[in-house]
């Protein structure tokens, strides 16, 4: 029997790449590079596996709190589905209860979920929100998405300083001003 790890699909086709981008794919820097970058996209894609209502779990309390819960400032890293090229940012999440509240980490693995996965960042905001909208059932969500895209700063137009922001409001957040205006003072008000 042999200690020799049996080589992927994947590991054989990011070989290929690497013998269509490198002159010399084999020097030693490579060589492991099929293995490392297979690990690596495995760890980046791993919220296809994670189901959010899981994740979620049994955190979910009674309450009588009908305030705004806001928990702002999630960091994110996920992929462009476009060129797999990595966008990183910060989610700003919010709920109003109705009769139910969530562990405050569930919200950001909530966003963990969706962030990894190959995304736009616009249906990464409504899966977020969506998501948090089908399990609490609350009054009302928001999700708010600043990002910075390497597509955008490394190639193509390349402008570093660009960041895109995009939002969800679900429920009170979408009807009510007043309420969409105090979630928008709350993230600013950094």
């Amino acid at each position: 029997m042999t200690d020799t790890p049996q080589t992927s699909t994947l590991q054989e086709a990011i070989a290929r790449m690497l013998g269509e981008l490198d002159p010399e794919p084999s020097r030693h820097g490579l060589r492991d590079t099929p293995r490392r970058v297979e690990k690596a996209f495995r760890f980046y894609t791993e919220g296809y596996k994670k189901d959010p209502r899981a994740v979620i779990g049994e955190a979910l309390f009674d309450s009588a709190s009908d305030e705004m819960v806001v928990v702002k400032d999630i960091e994110l890293y996920s992929l462009c589905e476009h060129h797999m090229a990595p966008f990183f940012g910060k989610a700003h999440v919010a709920y109003i209860p109705k009769g139910k509240i969530v562990g405050l980490s569930k919200l950001a693995r909530v966003v963990e979920v969706f962030a990894r996965r190959l995304q736009v960042q616009e249906r990464l905001t409504q899966e977020i929100a969506h998501s948090i909208q089908d399990v609490l059932q609350p009054r009302g969500v928001g999700v708010v998405i600043e990002a910075q895209h390497l597509c955008m700063m490394m190639r193509g137009v390349e402008k570093q300083n660009s960041s895109t922001v995009t939002s969800c409001l679900l429920g009170s957040f979408r009807s009510d001003e007043r309420t969409r205006s105090e979630f928008l003072q709350f993230i600013r008000g950094r």
